[in-house]
């Protein structure tokens, strides 16, 4: 919950009103300690004073991951470099890596946020927590870290890369809760079958994020460990997880707008869309001090809603995010995104979620395979119209995508497990 100073859940306006004084605040502190801003602002013809309230936020630029890279590495830092606590990074892969900055005050409000989260999740000070997100420079496993800690839980740092010894560990510290990518913890309750210990598991929640997934990967999570699970997001530079989580009635991540101001716009256009259209997630950071961030691209696709959520919590929800910009696929003219794929292949009967999208261009024209991982018991020689189950599974994706793909059906297991974030797609086209 986001309280007023009488200790009750603040109203809309309470919480507009906060975010705008807090954004005024903001404007002023770029322009005045982070040229890269002042130099933005001043090229549109906007002084700090043009800012009153969120109702001027439009008169505002947007802020990409191009202008970090150009920045790079600490040119859009708001505070000398003795006063940032930590620094994180991107991993550079499509580029510069994106360099963020925290001061003591960021790294306060950052377990905060994520404490909040775990709380929305029904996790508590009683509970014994495994991180098992990458710790070092990606902001997952020292994000959620610091959380648990915040909230007084007992954390165990396992990190990722020996599975087998996360779920001993599992077993002997009575985890009751984990907090990791969501295809990991399928991986996890994989290796949690071939050791036979699925008696001896106290889990009974997760909290998953850092890559798109959907609600039937959720449902499959749930029923496959008997626990519930819930969705975090966030992004490095922005803050990290702890953005935004949903709650017990999974109607929408709650986004921490004490915090981080909302908006959601047409990725083309780049102008607000109302309530329930999906678009690009746009983020302004109304309280950083060492990476402050004004209307930040995220790329991420979703929607928002302002209603009020069934459990009390006024703040604005994000609906599941459908896929990223950046991630969608141009073949033979139609976007695709990985998220269709597997939306798809979970309405099917026999699939898991472990797939590979392999998209190549022959005789100048696109082609794309999708390999599919069967459940146990459904890829056997024995089993006949294996073929007529490989055209089903087609249909099914291209209803989902609007493209006619080809299938290969692969063993169980077959495809490479990821302990961080999954590799669903291989692009073999060039395009020079």
């Amino acid at each position: 919950m986001i309280w007023n100073e009488t200790k009750e859940c603040m109203s809309r306006d309470e919480l507009e009103n906060l975010q705008g004084a807090r954004l005024v605040k903001l404007v002023d502190r770029v322009y005045h300690n982070v040229e890269y801003y002042r130099k933005k602002m001043q090229a549109v013809g906007l002084l700090p004073g043009d800012i009153r309230g969120i109702g001027d936020l439009d008169k505002l630029p947007f802020t990409t991951k191009d202008d970090l890279r150009a920045t790079y590495p600490f040119g859009l830092f708001a505070v000398p470099l003795s006063q940032i606590t930590r620094v994180h990074a991107s991993s550079g892969t499509t580029g510069k890596a994106t360099v963020v900055g925290y001061t003591r005050h960021d790294i306060d409000v950052w377990s905060e946020c994520v404490a909040r989260c775990i709380t929305m999740a029904g996790l508590g000070k009683s509970d014994v927590i495994q991180v098992a997100y990458g710790y070092g420079l990606f902001t997952g496993g020292l994000g959620a870290h610091y959380g648990v800690e915040k909230m007084g839980a007992t954390v165990v740092p396992m990190s990722t890369g020996n599975t087998k010894k996360l779920v001993t560990m599992m077993v002997d510290f009575g985890v009751t809760g984990i907090m990791c990518t969501p295809s990991y913890l399928l991986h996890i309750a994989e290796v949690i079958d071939e050791m036979g210990v699925r008696d001896k598991i106290r889990l009974r929640a997760s909290i998953n994020g850092a890559e798109p997934w959907t609600e039937k990967m959720r449902q499959q999570i749930e029923e496959r460990l008997g626990i519930h699970s819930h969705d975090i997001y966030g992004l490095s530079e922005v803050m990290g997880p702890g953005v935004a989580a949903d709650c017990s009635f999974h109607r929408g991540l709650h986004i921490q707008e004490d915090h981080f101001l909302p908006e959601v716009v047409d990725q083309h256009t780049l102008k607000p869309l109302r309530d329930g259209m999906t678009g690009e997630l746009v983020i302004s950071t109304l309280t950083k001090e060492g990476l402050p961030l004004i209307r930040y691209r995220t790329k991420d696709l979703t929607s928002i809603d302002h209603t009020p959520c069934e459990c009390g919590r006024t703040t604005a929800r994000l609906a599941r995010f459908t896929g990223r910009t950046d991630d969608m696929l141009i073949i033979r003219g139609v976007n695709v995104f990985p998220s269709q794929v597997e939306a798809a292949l979970l309405e099917m009967a026999g699939t898991t979620p472990h797939y590979l999208m392999i998209v190549d261009r022959v005789d100048n024209l696109d082609t794309l395979e999708v390999q599919v991982e069967m459940q146990e018991g459904f890829f056997s020689d024995e089993i006949r119209g294996l073929e007529n189950l490989s055209g089903r599974i087609a249909h099914g994706i291209q209803q989902a995508i609007g493209l006619a793909v080809k299938v290969k059906l692969v063993e169980p297991k077959s495809l490479e497990r990821s302990d961080g974030k999954s590799r669903h797609v291989i692009d073999k086209r060039t395009f020079d």
